[in-house]
């Protein structure tokens, strides 16, 4: 996992967090209030629930382009649980908490490829995380 990654609060404006995304060459950060995981912002959230809205990044705040029910594994979970969890939520970075839900690391697919020694698994993750999902038509 990459250790103390850089986060955002609820109360950013989506300007800061697209810089700081920008400036990190990210597509994702951490929402936390204190260290605490609150949720995630993707660049994708940013575009497609504020953007598109006509939200103003300049005054539009984090809260409202954020996921709030986010899947999140601990400092003391197996490789394999984190692997599990991406591919069933098809997502490629997950949040790493430690027991008092304090944000420790973030996990990628590339640090399961490269640092883990399971790149064929990594490979079969990558395979799973990308199937196309069902458009949400709401």
């Amino acid at each position: 996992m990459s250790a103390d990654p850089a986060y955002v609060s609820r109360d950013d404006t989506l300007q800061k967090a697209a810089r700081m995304m920008d400036d990190l060459s990210v597509g994702v950060l951490p929402v936390c209030v204190n260290g605490r995981l609150e949720g995630v912002v993707t660049d994708r959230d940013i575009t497609v629930r504020c953007t598109a809205a006509g939200t103003d990044p300049t005054e539009g705040k984090v809260a409202d382009a954020m996921s709030q029910h986010t899947q999140w594994c601990h400092d003391d979970d197996t490789v394999d649980t984190a692997r599990a969890m991406m591919a069933e939520r098809q997502i490629r970075r997950l949040p790493v908490i430690d027991a008092d839900k304090q944000l420790v690391g973030i996990v990628s697919l590339g640090d399961i490829a490269t640092k883990s020694g399971e790149t064929a698994r990594a490979g079969d993750t990558l395979t799973e995380v990308s199937n196309p999902s069902e458009p949400d038509r709401r």
